[in-house]
């Protein structure tokens, strides 16, 4: 019997618990192994683990590379692989590899055929692809069924489209559902909302949609929910009138306060989150201590979509790129950044000339990672980072390399010493850093039809 079989064996429904427990908000960076085991003696009927993440940037989707290292993410799912053994739980995994593209998929799903293999065990899978069909997202955009997130994204067109890498689509609980229909041990799908992966099964069991979502918005960071917050499993225990959360790590409260706030983590509106299905509206919740670190939660409300929407995700490459990293701590040469800066851009156009490359600088600790920082503020010390985006990685590096000379020898006004306006870090202070990548599609689609978008099969892995 699978482990989907099993759960729904045992007639849970709304009026009686259902305990959800997050193992991770992003697999593959390392699973704190004594919350999830505190975590798994709670005998939780679903375990779900987030393993993507727009926030790694758009490389990882441009390039179907995985974020995270081989061996951490082996060690990630060998802990839950092996939790639904011996809790006889389902696992549900969402953005597979990182990014949720076909490569991601097919590289999580081969390490966790290694991991089941070397533990001598088996699991019947249930696939859920991601990637979206390019001729029906040309003729959705050529429609106007499209529309950017964001007021630096421009209008969908078909060149876009073609030029994009790969292009994922975040799936919603309808896709879960119907893998979780198919009665397998574990479901790992492509990009996926995070909500889904913990709101579905007990969307499948009945339970309150409204209640569902919001303790999987909630949980799907695990224990960053808490005072102080962290990356340990939580426990989010569902029933008919709401839910309770507990971090699996006794250092971690999660207050009324606490848990209120994360309406604001990754939100426009914290009073309203956006799924592909549907609308969650959280401001007539209510959150309730039950003790030092427990809160109860109730009162959202969900309010269905009439028309069901795909946030997409597309990367394509611009180009190849080199860094430099350098630091001054001479009050003169912080001071005169801007002239120095400029002067050494002039200078190497003036070696390098040609339209085939970018370079720019951004200097740190003084103002260049903040909107509302106040660049005149005095420093004692600034690090600067050199950035060229060129068509080759050889072009690239020689216009960093010489950028680097000019920028430890530029005259300026007030300079006491000729012997270098800056220090490095380490040698070589420029670097190749691979392909450069942008998100050129960050929109939403207008979909009649989820089950073709997302499509589901059944594998087995392990021996």
């Amino acid at each position: 019997m699978s482990a989907v079989a099993r759960l729904l064996a045992q007639g849970l429904r709304p009026g009686r618990e259902l305990r959800v427990l997050a193992a991770s908000g992003q697999l593959g960076y390392g699973i704190p192994e004594a919350a999830l085991k505190a975590g798994l003696d709670r005998a939780p009927h679903v375990i779900g683990a987030d393993m993507g993440s727009i926030d790694i940037g758009p490389a990882y989707l441009g390039s179907g590379r995985l974020s995270t290292s081989d061996a951490v993410t082996r060690r990630d799912l060998r802990l839950v692989m092996r939790a639904v053994r011996t809790t006889g739980a389902p696992l549900l995994i969402g953005s597979a590899g990182s990014a949720g593209a076909a490569p991601h998929l097919a590289a999580t799903l081969a390490l966790m055929d290694a991991v089941a293999k070397e533990d001598g065990l088996s699991f019947r899978v249930a696939v859920i692809h991601a990637d979206i069909d390019r001729a029906w997202l040309r003729a959705t955009a050529a429609a106007g069924r499209t529309r950017p997130i964001g007021a630096s994204i421009g209008a969908l067109t078909a060149g876009t489209i073609d030029a994009a890498a790969h292009i994922v689509g975040q799936m919603g609980t309808e896709a879960f559902l119907r893998a979780l229909a198919l009665e397998p041990d574990i479901i790992v799908a492509g990009r996926a909302c995070d909500t889904a992966i913990f709101a579905a099964v007990p969307l499948l069991l009945g339970y309150d949609p409204g209640l569902a979502t919001h303790m999987a918005k909630i949980i799907e960071c695990t224990s960053i929910c808490c005072i102080p917050g962290g990356r340990d499993a939580m426990l989010g225990t569902l029933d008919g009138e709401g839910f309770t959360l507990e971090s699996m790590n006794p250092a971690r409260a999660a207050t009324p306060l606490s848990v209120a706030a994360h309406s604001l983590y990754e939100q426009s509106d914290p009073l309203v989150v956006h799924e592909p299905e549907g609308t969650l509206h959280v401001g007539s919740a209510s959150f309730t201590a039950l003790d030092a670190r427990r809160t109860r939660v109730s009162g959202a409300a969900w309010q269905p979509a009439v028309q069901p929407t795909i946030k997409l995700e597309g990367a394509e490459k611009v180009g190849e790129r080199a860094v430099l990293l350098a630091a001054s701590c001479d009050p003169r040469v912080i001071a005169n950044r801007d002239a120095i800066l400029a002067g050494v851009q002039a200078q190497v156009a003036e070696i390098l000339p040609g339209s085939d490359y970018t370079l720019r600088f951004r200097v740190y600790g003084t103002g260049a990672t903040s909107l509302f920082a106040t660049p005149a503020l005095p420093a004692e010390e600034a690090f600067f980072l050199g950035e060229c985006i060129a068509a080759e990685a050889d072009r690239a590096k020689a216009v960093v390399a010489t950028a680097k000379q000019y920028l430890l020898h530029h005259g300026f006004a007030g300079r006491l010493s000729t012997g270098g306006n800056i220090a490095f870090p380490f040698t070589p202070p420029e670097l190749s850093a691979g392909a450069a990548w942008r998100y050129s599609i960050y929109h939403v689609a207008e979909c009649d039809d989820l089950a073709a978008a997302f499509p589901v099969e059944t594998t087995t892995i392990g021996r």
